[in-house]
């Protein structure tokens, strides 16, 4: 699993290449002046501490003698630096470390900044594909999905691909190379003390790799638990009326405080193991380092067979690679956490949508003759059949009214025509057409939907009617409203169509709110009308108000009307009453009142309500 993520990861890198290019290149250059920049400062401690006519004279004699590697790098660095008189020469060598120093510091930028554009860019694509996807998937994929975990996924997770992406990457690239020329350097000046300094190697690795593992369990478990922190506060934020009604507010309190507390727990564990690794792997360092401080200095103090030049260098390098090493630590953790939200994310992306075009789909252009359900069977994935051997047609123009018990499948039908969900058994037609040959964009533009839970988005009014709609004029949102019997209340807004309606449209009254999501219906003006309950919820006067923009929005279409109140039902041209997922009648209202079936007796309750 770990290496299918890294290797997922290491392809969205890709596209990036030639920025990653440069950055690797600035890189390798930076390595190179970082290193000369350790070198010459050696040289500048050497030469203040030595004797100035002692160093021209060592620098001469090894003019003729044959050099080993280490000797000839001295040569070359006091050929650049050493001068007549000690002024010009300490003159020379602080302009050389000063360019050195600016150098790599030039090119630190440019590696940084080339790594910056391709962690945002990066960042910036997997976020839009991820949401571009959720809406891709099925309406089966959110009944059981929670909106709090898929809010952290698309923000919290993603932002913690961002190290694993760009810098994680590069710098198990860079500081690996980094570390080689240190370590390289150090075997030139003096191979029994690298030999030694090679020891923290092993130790540093061990630290890393079994910190790496823990952090990576521990940072599965965080997003898992953020992602419910979230969930419980969407939640609540959408359910806050209920709440204080019932006077839950401790406990709802005390439940988000025990998952905060975990949540604390987890992150904390997951910083003492993160902080932990920097200065064990430092503290293994620092001793291996005081180990060869003593090993050196006695060469240089009393064996005499190291110089002080050498050894000044030596040390340099040797805690110069303590930092490297220490970033290659934290590079390993850093991947382990972005490869835990790596996994989240991918399980996101790696979800197939259960209905989708076919290859062969066909585009309609209008609606001409009728709506065909032919022995449709239906059942959700988790629960019992829904709908059993269902058929009936609704002919263009008509109004067609479902009725029925609670859960005897009349929401379903209203969900599956437009295939939010996919039959199980049998087939939807449209014109002689299965809506499975259709596309889902074709199919769904030539249906308009109110249903009893109006959505309404925190916008203006105007944004929620022309929802979707690209090509309108003022008149034509004048007129939608005044079909929808919306007009009036709005122009009594404080900006009219420009007001502001809150989240789930919560500044206005449930009838208000369901002629906006009528006069949405008129604008789209599609031939097909679906209504689920659209007036259940309301009181006499809200419900009258929109009745007769429903009668509006009737008129011409065809229409689906699933309702409990009878004003709907009376005037349909035909009802279709359903029982436990079976159509068992069917006329139209009189007709069934005469044959004393199941819609009599549903009649008869709501008569006597």
């Amino acid at each position: 699993m770990s290496q299918r993520i890294y290797t997922r990861l290491g392809k969205l890198v890709l596209p990036y290449w030639p920025f990653l290019l440069i950055s690797t290149i600035s890189s390798l250059i930076y390595v190179v002046f970082n290193s000369l920049s350790i070198w010459l400062t050696a040289s500048l401690i050497n030469n203040i501490l030595s004797d100035f006519d002692q160093l021209l004279l060592n620098h001469k004699a090894l003019s003729n003698e044959i050099l080993n590697l280490n000797d000839q790098l001295k040569y070359w660095t006091n050929e650049l630096i050493l001068r007549d008189t000690p002024r010009e020469t300490l003159k020379i060598l602080c302009l050389t470390i000063f360019f050195v120093f600016v150098v790599k510091n030039i090119f630190l930028y440019v590696k940084n900044i080339c790594l910056t554009f391709v962690q945002l860019n990066l960042i910036n694509s997997v976020r839009n594909n991820l949401y571009n996807h959720l809406h891709k998937l099925s309406m089966s994929f959110f009944d059981k999905a929670n909106t709090g975990e898929l809010t952290s996924i698309v923000l919290s997770d993603v932002a913690n691909m961002r190290v694993a992406f760009g810098t994680s990457f590069h710098k198990a690239f860079v500081e690996p190379i980094n570390i080689l020329v240190f370590v390289s350097l150090l075997f030139i000046i003096n191979m029994k003390l690298a030999l030694f300094a090679l020891i923290i190697v092993p130790f540093t690795a061990g630290v890393i790799f079994w910190m790496g593992r823990s952090i990576r369990r521990k940072a599965k478990r965080t997003a898992e638990q953020i992602a419910g922190i979230m969930g419980i506060l969407t939640e609540i934020l959408n359910s806050i009326r209920v709440v204080k009604a019932f006077g839950t507010e401790r406990f709802e309190k005390n439940r988000f405080l025990k998952e905060q507390n975990y949540y604390y727990s987890l992150v904390f564990r997951q910083s003492k193991l993160r902080l932990t690794a920097s200065p064990i792997t430092e503290t293994i360092g620092t001793f291996i380092g005081v180990l060869l401080l003593w090993i050196g200095g006695l060469d240089v103090l009393v064996a005499g067979t190291m110089g002080s030049e050498d050894f000044i260098r030596f040390i340099l390098i040797l805690f110069s690679v303590l930092g490297p090493v220490r970033v290659l630590g934290n590079v390993s953790i850093d991947l382990q956490k972005g490869a835990a939200s790596a996994e989240r994310v991918f399980r996101i992306m790696d979800t197939h949508p259960d209905i989708a075009d076919k290859s062969d789909a066909i585009t309609i252009d209008s609606f001409l003759n009728q709506i065909e359900f032919k022995n449709v069977g239906f059942k959700y994935e988790e629960g019992d059949t829904v709908l059993r051997d269902v058929s009936f047609t609704i002919p263009k123009g008509k109004v067609v009214a479902f009725v029925g018990p609670s859960g005897a499948g009349k929401s379903t039908i209203a969900d599956l025509i437009p295939r939010f969900y996919e039959v199980n058994s049998g087939a939807i037609r449209i014109d002689g057409h299965n809506i499975r040959d259709i596309k889902l964009r074709s199919l769904r533009e030539k249906m308009g939907i109110v249903t009893q839970e109006t959505i309404l988005f925190d916008e203006t009014i105007e944004f929620n009617i022309t929802y979707g709609i690209e090509d309108y004029s003022q008149d034509d949102l004048e007129s939608a409203a005044k079909a929808a019997n919306a007009y009036e209340f709005i122009l009594e807004q404080s900006n009219g169509f420009q007001t502001i309606i809150g989240e789930k449209g919560v500044r206005l009254s449930g009838g208000q709110r369901q002629r906006l999501a009528i006069a949405r219906a008129i604008l789209r003006n599609s031939p097909i009308l679906i209504l689920d309950e659209a007036t259940s919820s309301l009181d006499t006067e809200s419900e009258r108000k929109v009745q007769i923009a429903l009668e509006n929005l009737m008129r011409d279409r065809t229409t689906l009307v699933i309702a409990h109140r009878l004003s709907t039902i009376q005037r349909a041209d035909t009802i279709i009453v359903l029982d436990k997922g079976q159509l068992v009648e069917t006329g139209n209202h009189e007709s069934l009142i005469n044959r004393g079936g199941l819609y009599a007796q549903l009649y008869k309750l709501i008569i006597s309500e």
